[in-house]
C-alpha cells in the first residue's frame, strides 16, 4: 500500500533560522520553535500568524530568546505552551492570554543541591500542574508548572546512566515518562512509584525522540542510527527489549517522529531531507516526501481524521519554515 500527502502550504513568514519544534495543538494551531530563539503561533488554516479572537490589547508574543529554542510541549487542550532554551532557561507561555505564566533557569545552582542540571529537553504533564525536564546527568526532573512556584523541584530519579537525556515525554494518561539517551536506551518511568519500570536497548545510537500513541500503550523512538523502533511498554524490557517493530528506511540519522491520533501511522523526519509515513501495522514505510534541507520537527494533527482520509500533519526544519501536509483529497 502507498499513501499520497500534498504539500498544502506553508507558514506567511519563516522563521531566520531552523525549526526545532513543531505542535499541532488541539485548538488547531501549531506552535513552532526555532534555533532563532522564537516561539511563534499560526493558524492552521492559512499558515498566518495567529493571535485569539477578542484577545486583549496587552497580548504577547514572547520576544525571542538569545540563543535557540530546543524542546517544545503543549498541553492537551492547546492553551499553555512549555519550552527551554539551549542554555536550560524554561518557560511557560498562555497562548490564549499571551502572558508567559513563568520562567526556570535550570542552569543555575538551587539552594541546597549539588551541581546545576540544566534542561534539555522539556515535558508538560497532562494534567498541567507538572512538567519533566532532563539533560546531562541522566535524570529526570520533576518540576512545578504552577505560576505560583514555576520550576519547583518535586523529585529527580536518576536513570543508573551518567549519559545526556536526548528527550523526555510524559505518557498521555501522565503515568509514565519516556526518557530517551546519548547511548541508544529508552527507559520508562512509573510516575506513581517514581521509579524506571523498563529499560530498552534495541538502538545503537543516540535516540533523538520518542512519540505516544494515544491510548499510551505504545511508543516510537527515532535514532540516529537510521531507524525508529516501536515498543509496546506493557511489555517487560526483558521479554525481546519490548519491542515490537523496526522501521527501516532512511538514509541518515532519524531526528523527529510522532503517532497519528488513530494510531494507524508513525510519521518521521530525517536529516535525509525526508518525511516518511509509516503503516504501523504492515511494518511499511507508505509515503515519502522530500523536503529542502533537515526535518527537525513532526507533528499530526490531533484530531481524528474524517472516514476516508488519512489525516495531517505539519513539518519543521532547516530551512525555517513551517509547513502543513494533507493526505490526498482530504481537506487540512
Amino acid at each position: 500500500m502507498s499513501l499520497a500527502f500534498l504539500h498544502a502550504h506553508d507558514c506567511s513568514e519563516a522563521h531566520t533560522d531552523a525549526v526545532w519544534g513543531v505542535s499541532w495543538t488541539k485548538n488547531d494551531n501549531v506552535v513552532s520553535i526555532s534555533a532563532d530563539g522564537s516561539i511563534k503561533q499560526w493558524a492552521s488554516s492559512s499558515g498566518e500568524p495567529y493571535r485569539p479572537p477578542n484577545s486583549s490589547t496587552d497580548y504577547q508574543v514572547p520576544s525571542p530568546h538569545t540563543l535557540g529554542l530546543v524542546s517544545l510541549s503543549v498541553s492537551p487542550d492547546g492553551h499553555r505552551a512549555l519550552y527551554n532554551s539551549l542554555e536550560g532557561l524554561t518557560s511557560m507561555w498562555n497562548l490564549e492570554t499571551g502572558k508567559r505564566e513563568g520562567t526556570f533557569e535550570s542552569f543555575m545552582r538551587e539552594e541546597g543541591a549539588g551541581n546545576a542540571e540544566a534542561a534539555w529537553s522539556v515535558s508538560l504533564s497532562p494534567s498541567g500542574s507538572t512538567y519533566a525536564s532532563a539533560g546531562g546527568h541522566g535524570n529526570i526532573i520533576i518540576r512545578s508548572a504552577e505560576p505560583e512556584n514555576f520550576g519547583q523541584k518535586v523529585s529527580t530519579v536518576f536513570s543508573g546512566r551518567n549519559k545526556f537525556g536526548m528527550c523526555c515525554s510524559y505518557s498521555p494518561d501522565g503515568k509514565r515518562v519516556a526518557l530517551s539517551s546519548e547511548i541508544g536506551h529508552v527507559f520508562i518511568l512509573d510516575v506513581e512509584s517514581n521509579t524506571f519500570a523498563n529499560t530498552y536497548t534495541s538502538h545503537a545510537m543516540s535516540v533523538r525522540s520518542v512519540a505516544w500513541s494515544p491510548d499510551g500503550n505504545l511508543l516510537l523512538s527515532a535514532s540516529e542510527d537510521k531507524r525508529l523502533i516501536l515498543y509496546d511498554v506493557r511489555v517487560s524490557s526483558g521479554n525481546s527489549g519490548g519491542a515490537v517493530a523496526t522501521f527501516s528506511g532512511h538514509s541518515s540519522w532519524v531526528l523527529c517522529a510522532d503517532i497519528s491520533p488513530d494510531s494507524r501511522f508513525g510519521l518521521s523526519g530525517s536529516a535525509d531531507k525526508s518525511i516518511k509515513v509509516w503503516d504501523i501495522a504492515a511494518r511499511a514505510a507508505v509515503s515519502t516526501m522530500q523536503d529542502t534541507g533537515e526535518v527537525w520537527s513532526v507533528s499530526w494533527r490531533p484530531r481524528a481524521p474524517a472516514v476516508g482520509s488519512v489525516g495531517a500533519f505539519v513539518s519543521g526544519g532547516e530551512d525555517g519554515v513551517v509547513k502543513w501536509w494533507r493526505g490526498a483529497g482530504a481537506g487540512v
